[in-house]
């Protein structure tokens, strides 16, 4: 599942409002304002909202006991191009 605060720290991550997640996945602003006030959501919903955020980029942290969180996803390497870590003056076209 998601955690209230996993929702918010997302949403923060990808710059979404509540009415812009709303919009996304078909649930009211209300209904996810009160699910990130601590609220209940029913288990699909927030598979969703999970499902959402995931394909937005966003991967969830499990417990493993430092605490459940979320991050950006490392965008991929471009199929044509150096990554700049690799990037040197032998290199430099």
């Amino acid at each position: 599942m998601i955690s209230p605060e996993q929702c918010r720290a997302a949403r923060a991550l990808l710059n979404w409002t509540q009415a812009d997640l709303a919009s996304r996945v078909s649930i009211s602003a209300v209904s996810i304002r009160a699910f990130e006030k601590g609220g209940e959501m029913r288990d699909s919903n927030q598979k969703l909202l999970r499902l959402t955020f995931e394909q937005a980029g966003i991967q969830f942290i499990p417990e493993n006991g430092g605490g459940a969180g979320v991050r950006m996803a490392r965008p991929k390497a471009s199929l044509d191009g150096k990554r700049p870590e690799d990037l040197n003056a032998t290199n430099d076209d």
